[in-house]
Order: C-alpha cells, then structure tokens, then sequence
C-alpha cells in the first residue's frame, strides 16, 4: 500500500545518507558544538542574510515548540489558532510546561492580526494569564500559506502589544517554493523572533535548524535544551544532515518535489469532482470525500481521515512527501479511474 498519510515514512534523501555515511567514522565533540553543526549554522546564515542570529539543532518539531514557549514566564500565555499544532496535536505539551493557549478561531488556518489584539485586550491585568507570544506556522495544519504582508501585519501587531512571534516550520520548505508564495527565509528572518527550518519533513532523517533573532531570548538557551531533553549527544547528525540540505539548493529541491506530486494530484482528484476542502498550493491537501469511496481507497492507499464533513462525506488528508514520484500519482489516477 503507498502512503500519502504524511511526509515523513521514509527515512532520508540519498544526499543525506551519502553525507552520514562519508563522515561516519571522524570523531568530533558532542552536543552542537561539532564542526558539521557549525558549518551547517553558517551555511543557513548565509541564506537567512543575517550572521547575528543564534542556531540550535533540535531532533524535532515538539521540542522546538516546548522550548520556544518555555522561554515565557511561568504566568505568560501563548496565542494561536484553534487548529494549530500546539493546540490540537502535541499531547498537551504546552500545558505540561505550565502555559496557557489562547485559541481564536480560524476557517483556514491563519490567525489575523485583529484577532490577536482581542485577545490581549481581553487579558488586561494580573488576574488573567498574560499574552506574550503568538505562535504560527507556515505551512498551517490546514496546507495554506502567510503572505508577505500577512505576516508583516501580524509581526507589526506584536510589536505594537510587545509580544514575541514564533513560526513552527515544520514544513516550511514546502511554503518557501510554493507557486502562490512570496516569502523568503530572510523575510521569515526578518519578521518573527524565533522560527526553525525543519529537516524531518524534507529529507533529513530527523533535526529542524531552530533559529533565534530576538536577543532577549538568546542568553542561556543551552540550559533550556539539555533540561527539556533536547540537547543530543550526537549533533554531528543534524549538523551533517543540513549540510546537504543547504548546498545546492537541496532543501528546496526536495520540498519542490512534494509540492509538484501534491498539486498534480490535486488535478487528479478535481478531475473525478472530488472537491477541495481549502485550496492548498503545498504538500498537503484536504478534500472532501464520499464516505463509500474513501472506504474503497483505504484499500490501496494510506490517507488520514482529518474530520467528519456530514453524515455521508469526510475531510481527507493526502501528504506528498519528498520522495513521491510521478509514477505515484499516475498510478493513483488509474486507480481512480477503475473506480
């Protein structure tokens, strides 16, 4: 059965095996401070256009999220979409580290800057958790995109209430080459406090880059990853894997790749009236299907069943990894077509 369950079924590219495999036996120190992870940072400093910002290679994209909201104050709260990872999907871990979220609603996964403001303004003294940081990500759970200008006009709101902006990027590769995108790694730079560039959605074995701009938030951040359990002996992996990532435009070859099998079997679907749930332009698509021919495709295919539509249709999940070939997709057209 092919899975189009998610992005991460496979292990690694053949680029970051090689790599693994050719710097297998050099001995070199523990805990990020190798050369492969230094070399790596400066590799991604070059592309964020900015050399002042601190990066940390952490194995995966809840760690990164528990850490970057770990940086708040015990009595500080963290404001997101209903629909957003931290919210719906990572076993109350921000709530385990003692913080609060604080939800707006939201039809297509992207918070708007006016929601943002109720919230704070809904949150006005010491009585109530304080709103300190507002917490994105790009791609959404739900496959769409932020703007140029609606992430400016979220990052000019926090400034205004003096809150720090975090952007998940699990799969922000996928959002980077999206044919709909504006946004660039110094924009993203540029526009939040923290983010990270994740690698286990886009050909690493495992590690996303998390990238620190905010000076505030830069002192003692060691302390935090070997006391959340994030601070890995061997680095070296992460710091060899990005490497390859960020040489030859990799990173982006890999998540144009996704992009291109998704969209084309977006086609695929449209073709056989099967209707989109949201228009998305990354690696991930949400359709809404007949409950009868969902059953007939789960006997071939792994998707995810993402939320009940009514009593007779579902919303799907189909993912795109790296990895998927046009071959993949033909196929699945034919299936369709015995159908």
């Amino acid at each position: 059965m092919y899975s189009f369950e998610n992005d991460y079924s496979e292990g690694a590219c053949s680029q970051v095996l090689k790599a693994l495999v050719d710097t297998n036996y050099e001995q070199v120190t523990g805990y990020g401070l190798d050369k492969y992870c230094i070399k790596a940072s400066e590799l991604i400093k070059k592309e964020l256009k900015n050399n002042d910002v601190d990066i940390h290679f952490i194995p995966g994209g809840t760690p990164c999220n528990t850490l970057a909201i770990s940086l708040l104050k015990p009595y500080e709260a963290v404001i997101a979409c209903e629909t957003g990872h931290i919210n719906i999907h990572e076993t109350g871990s921000v709530e385990a580290i003692g913080h609060k979220i604080l939800t707006a609603p939201t039809k297509y996964g992207k918070i708007k800057p006016e929601q943002i403001e109720e919230i704070v303004l809904k949150h006005p003294d010491e009585h109530m958790v304080k709103p300190k940081m507002v917490f994105i990500s790009n791609p959404t759970e739900l496959g769409t995109i932020y703007s140029k200008q609606e992430l400016t006009d979220i990052s000019e709101m926090c400034k205004k209430h003096n809150l720090y902006l975090y952007l998940d990027g699990a799969r922000l590769g996928s959002a980077l080459v999206a044919e709909t995108n504006d946004l660039s790694l110094p924009d993203i730079c540029e526009l939040t406090d923290i983010f990270y560039i994740g690698g286990t959605k886009n050909g690493a074995l495992y590690g996303e880059a998390f990238v620190i701009k905010n000076e505030e938030l830069k002192p003692n951040f060691r302390y935090l990853m070997k006391q959340k359990l994030s601070m890995m002996a061997k680095s070296r992996v992460m710091g060899v894997e990005f490497i390859a990532l960020f040489t030859d435009g990799l990173y982006y070859k890999l998540a144009k790749q996704a992009n291109f099998c998704a969209q084309a079997l977006k086609l695929v679907l449209k073709h056989y009236g099967i209707e989109m749930y949201v228009e998305s332009f990354t690696n991930q698509l949400f359709v809404i299907m007949e409950d009868k021919l969902l059953r007939k495709i789960k006997q071939e295919y792994i998707v995810s069943d993402w939320a009940k539509y009514d009593d007779t249709h579902t919303v799907v999940r189909f993912v795109c990894s790296w990895n998927c070939k046009k071959n993949n997709i033909k196929e699945f057209y034919n299936f369709l077509k015995k159908l």
